[in-house]
């Protein structure tokens, strides 16, 4: 294992960005915010549900030789890479039940409890649609290990998780899975499930490398200097799993398209699948 920096913390032992970034929201901007949600409603929902390409468990059983990715909307994918399995963010429910938004298309192709044996989770953060308790419940017994940020292993243990089937990483820290080198990098972010935990655990994107094939998830992250960074340090990537279709400048913590552009720009990334 490899560690070259850590991420900041405050003297509250909260976790900083590596730039400033101003989360904070007046009542204007609130009320805003929420004029523009109820104005938009039902224009941003797809007339009919989007066509899904079809699969079965039979599709997935046996791993390529060369990488796969199968996305499953928002930011939960399985990338299979040089016999391994490694399922990122399986946000493979509803958000919030009695409130969350709907999937465009009602149903997954391959539901949490048919996924196949699987080397790693590996979580991003701690936000509900990217950390599901249901999801976590119905696959937790289908994986070898959970792969996640620092401070997150709290949660995935209070829903039954084993201890050891746990490792917690910092920015910048590498692991080994079985000839696969993964890298825990930075985010422009924030974390917190609740009114008074936010940003008392660690968000962070993830390099994965193998013998001819460079992955790169960008997890949540808005445009910040550390897309470069990462280039330099790990690119040329073959691929890169991005955040794309925040279009609301109120937020520093989404990227708007173009921002999503210039990121695998400097990434120096080849092929950009945009995600969440």
């Amino acid at each position: 294992m490899k560690m070259m920096n850590k991420p900041q913390r405050t003297t509250m032992k909260k976790y900083e960005n590596q730039i400033p970034t101003d989360m904070r929201m007046g009542l204007a901007t609130i009320f805003s915010l929420l004029r523009d949600a109820l104005l938009t409603r039902g224009r941003l929902k797809p007339a009919t549900n989007l066509a899904v390409e079809t699969f079965t468990l039979a599709d997935i059983m046996t791993v390529p030789n060369a990488a796969r990715v199968t996305w499953f909307g928002h930011s939960a994918f399985l990338l299979e890479l040089e016999n391994k399995r490694l399922l990122f963010d399986p946000m493979l429910g509803t958000r919030i039940p009695w409130v969350g938004e709907k999937r465009y298309s009602r149903k997954l192709p391959l539901q949490p409890e048919d996924f196949p044996a699987m080397d790693a989770i590996i979580l991003s953060h701690d936000h509900y649609d990217h950390l599901d308790y249901s999801s976590i419940r119905k696959l937790k017994d289908k994986t070898h290990r959970f792969i996640v940020p620092k401070g997150v292993g709290r949660d995935l243990i209070k829903w039954g998780v084993a201890p050891e089937k746990i490792s917690e990483h910092q920015w910048y820290e590498e692991l080994l899975i079985d000839g696969l080198t993964l890298a825990c990098m930075p985010a422009r972010h924030f974390s917190g499930r609740g009114m008074f935990n936010r940003n008392s655990t660690l968000w962070c994107s993830w390099v994965i490398v193998g013998s001819d094939t460079r992955v790169y998830f960008s997890g949540d992250s808005g445009y910040g200097p550390h897309f470069k960074e990462i280039g330099e340090i790990y690119g040329p990537f073959d691929l890169t799993m991005m955040e794309c279709g925040q279009y609301d400048e109120r937020f520093l913590i989404h990227m708007k398209p173009e921002e999503t552009v210039r990121a695998h720009l400097d990434l120096r990334g080849k092929l950009l699948i945009p995600i969440h």
